[in-house]
């Protein structure tokens, strides 16, 4: 069986060194035209292996499926992740990590998934130092739907007032209540201060069991990906300068970040944008007439 490229080359040579004209080549060699006049739209393997080493160099702790992507948006078409891995491991541009121990969630323990945004909530610290040796830690407020990062609260010092203050002020930011917080043991979580903050206002404090972080799993997700790729690739000068990169980060986490497994690719902003759109129809249904 002949193949394409032959065949092309072979109308190509009758062309140029045998004065046909193509139509003719073709209906000589069985060719079709549109086979032969057929040109590739597909990115050279040059240019898309240096876009894919700008981005790599960029987001360095991101894996193949997620510069694929953000090659995607940037050609504005769909690109090949298999194409994609392929000149990932030539380059040799693979993301390192740590094998984990993955330990199941009990079925006694096993919560429902929410449905929809702030019906749950996700609350986590987090611990790191400055350039010049001073620990602040980090408070992250996770959206267990959209995946969203609603704040990162930054300071030396968060005790439990202070997330309660936290908490009343992403209530009017997102313009309700969750119905439930995940939290684990901490002392900040188990205060008097957070207990009465949560009997005020009608939201339940689930808390994990203790020694099972995996039971908090879409914070704790967050909070490995906001050190991987936020404080391990970042040095502060000083606790202004944290709260700046992680401002910005946060941004581009939920703005810009392809969510693979949960979003297929979409940014979380994007996802409740979108998931809101959605809903619109549903609504002017529902209302009566």
């Amino acid at each position: 069986m002949v193949r394409p490229v032959d065949r092309r080359k072979a109308v190509q040579f009758a062309v140029e060194k045998l004065g046909l004209s193509e139509r003719r080549a073709c209906r000589a060699l069985l060719a079709n035209r549109s086979t032969v006049r057929y040109s590739s739209r597909r990115l050279p393997d040059a240019a898309l292996r240096a876009q894919l080493k700008t981005l790599a160099t960029q987001r360095r702790r991101f894996g193949y499926r997620r510069l694929a992507v953000l090659l995607s948006r940037t050609e504005g078409r769909p690109v090949d992740h298999k194409r994609v891995y392929r000149l990932y491991r030539e380059e040799g541009l693979q993301v390192r990590r740590r094998k984990r121990k993955r330990v199941a969630w009990p079925r006694s323990q096993k919560a429902q998934a929410p449905t929809r945004p702030n019906q749950r909530w996700s609350m986590d610290f987090v611990h790191d130092a400055t350039a010049g040796g001073r620990v602040f830690r980090t408070l992250n407020v996770v959206d267990d739907f959209t995946r969203e990062c609603l704040t990162i609260e930054v300071d030396t010092s968060l005790p439990g007032l202070r997330v309660a203050r936290v908490l009343n002020r992403l209530v009017i930011e997102r313009g309700g209540l969750p119905k439930e917080i995940v939290v684990d043991n901490g002392p900040e979580f188990r205060g008097k201060t957070l207990d009465k903050w949560s009997d005020r206002v009608g939201v339940k404090l689930r808390f994990i069991d203790p020694g099972k972080p995996v039971q908090n799993a879409f914070v704790e997700s967050f909070s490995g990906r906001f050190r991987d790729e936020c404080l391990n690739e970042h040095w502060s000068v000083n606790l202004e300068d944290a709260r700046w990169l992680i401002v910005r980060w946060r941004e581009d986490y939920n703005e810009q970040r392809p969510h693979n497994s949960a979003h297929k690719g979409m940014p979380p902003a994007q996802f409740r944008r979108s998931w809101e759109a959605d809903q619109q129809p549903l609504k002017m249904i529902q209302q009566p007439a």
